[in-house]
């Protein structure tokens, strides 16, 4: 059998597989039980049914306090709707990767760091939420493997099925009533697909709702010269020759210090960097929350110039 008739056989597999799961899972459609309420009855949200529970209904009030996360996976649908009745009405999607980032750094590298920044950059503006980090993009080719697709544990997309995910997700947020949908990316690979979704709905849409590729976040450069005049980093290091850098170190430990096994390689006296010491765990956070606030810092800021704001 043909490679195009392998892969269209599990397009069309992994397509209705998903469909036949969902439709069992789904309750006897009886009157009034289907997905989107009886004919002609109260509109339904929240995965049930309006006539069922008033919690269901689009108006119902929230029984609880709002929660106070910006992350769109940690809100109830309510937490959302209030939300972006409130003005929240500015989406962040930040992608990632998973991908070989020396023998210290975990492999989610990209998706550490924008944990922190993403949730800092949507506090900094007041008035946006962060989608969930896409941690699957192009890492190089598959089969045969290349780029980072030859060191173990590393996931790849193509670009083709890295911009069909980034356009469903923002085509959800449109549905959804986003005024401004933001793409950021802290990987090299992640650009160019994300420019290309960005640029195609701006011209299908023409500008409602916005929909921009924010660039200034993947700028490791303007980091680091900014750290090293705060004399928070020195100038004039030797690199260890790694994946790897105290930027990076840094603004990953305010996530999770051992996502760069801190522990274990302070015991084994490898808590360096490029020269750069993060033994002192407190004072390395330190530093890597002045890192996440700059970086917070130019991605407002140019997103606030990119909406017009």
């Amino acid at each position: 059998m043909s490679r195009r008739l392998v892969l269209c056989a599990l397009t069309l597999f992994l397509g209705l597989a998903p469909l036949a799961a969902h439709q069992a899972q789904q309750p006897p459609t009886q009157a009034g039980r289907q997905g989107g309420g009886r004919l002609g009855g109260p509109p339904s949200m929240g995965g049930g049914q309006c006539a069922n529970n008033p919690l269901n209904c689009p108006d119902a009030p929230n029984p609880l306090p709002a929660a106070n996360t910006v992350w769109l996976e940690e809100m109830t649908w309510m937490d959302v709707r209030d939300a972006m009745k409130a003005g929240k009405k500015t989406i962040i999607i930040p992608t990632g990767g998973v991908e070989p980032n020396g023998p210290w750094l975990a492999l989610g590298k990209h998706n550490y760091v924008l944990r922190a920044n993403c949730e800092a950059t949507a506090r900094l503006l007041g008035d946006a939420i962060c989608a969930p980090i896409v941690p699957f993009v192009p890492e190089g080719r598959i089969d045969p493997p290349s780029g980072h697709m030859t060191s173990p544990g590393t996931i790849s997309v193509t670009n083709e099925t890295f911009i069909a995910l980034l356009s469903d997700i923002v085509l959800s947020m449109k549905v959804h009533g986003f005024e401004h949908i933001v793409l950021i990316g802290d990987s090299g690979g992640n650009v160019r697909p994300m420019q290309t979704v960005a640029d195609t709905f701006t011209k299908q849409w023409s500008g409602t709702p916005r929909v921009i590729h924010v660039g200034e976040h993947y700028d490791y450069n303007t980091v680091t010269a900014a750290m090293e005049a705060k004399g928070l980093i020195p100038a004039g290091r030797k690199s260890d020759g790694l994946h790897d850098d105290p930027t990076i170190t840094m603004n990953m430990m305010v996530t999770d210090p051992e996502s760069v096994r801190w522990e274990a390689r302070v015991k084994a006296g490898k808590a360096t960097i490029d020269g750069v010491s993060i033994a002192d765990r407190d004072k390395a956070i330190a530093i890597g929350k002045e890192i996440v606030a700059f970086r917070a810092q130019v991605t407002a800021a140019a997103i606030r110039k990119a909406t017009g704001r």
